[in-house]
């Protein structure tokens, strides 16, 4: 719970009654402690994604000292794979044919993240809209790798996770992360990509692998050089 109602509207570039009012009336993730407002910043991803609320995706792609820049989503899809027609049937068998197919190091144990993916689900639905869902646990998996993996795994039939819209998921998103400085900014990325209309619906459509390559190279080359004011929310 670092972060204060200031760097919430920092991130949002919102008025700090913005932020109450979606405190009270959208359930934006907060915690009262000592008489203030914390939040976490993976809460904040998850609950922007949900709803669609653009975040200042620069913040985001900082949150330490560290010069290192950022790995982008594209870099990381490269490494992580897009797979298609996985089996689902419920929400356990789609996250088990996920874990089967992510690209882990041979001595993580497969059933471990299982595990851990559906402990997750069980607090909370990771179903951000839209039939898309992004599995992950509280804290984020971080590996030994040596870059962090996107993977896109498409359901053969759509499968009931508890979304908000009700609408069943048969896209998965998962991220497997170094660091967990490089997961807060992949997931920060990749909650800005989906809030774009054109590789919001390629994914949907469970298009090929290059047309989804092609927009999400199109929505990174937008954000190269981010325009505060092209973002900011009325």
């Amino acid at each position: 719970m670092e972060l204060t109602v200031r760097d919430v509207t920092r991130f949002f570039r919102v008025s700090e009654s913005t932020v109450s009012r979606w405190i009270k009336r959208r359930g934006l993730p907060a915690h009262f402690v000592g008489g203030h407002y914390r939040f976490h910043r993976t809460e904040l991803l998850e609950w922007a994604t949900s709803n669609r609320v653009q975040i200042s995706l620069e913040l985001f792609d900082h949150t330490d000292s560290d010069s290192q820049p950022a790995q982008t989503l594209c870099e990381s899809l490269e490494a992580g794979g897009i797979f298609y027609k996985l089996p689902g049937g419920d929400k356990n068998c789609a996250l088990r044919a996920l874990v089967q197919v992510l690209p882990l190091p041979e001595e993580v144990d497969r059933e471990l993240v299982l595990q851990l993916f559906l402990a997750r689900e069980a607090t909370a639905s990771t179903a951000v809209g839209d039939g898309i869902a992004i599995p992950h646990v509280r804290n984020p998996i971080v590996l030994h790798v040596g870059q962090a993996h996107l993977t896109i795994a498409f359901l053969k039939d759509p499968v009931d996770f508890g979304a908000l819209d009700g609408k069943p998921v048969h896209v998965l998103f998962s991220i497997i992360s170094p660091t967990n400085r490089i997961h807060l900014q992949l997931l920060s990325r990749l909650s800005f990509a989906l809030q774009d209309g054109g590789f919001r619906t390629t994914v949907i459509d469970h298009a090929s692998r290059v047309e989804i390559m092609r927009e999400l190279n199109r929505v990174e080359g937008n954000v190269a050089m981010p325009d505060p004011e092209s973002r900011r929310i009325v």
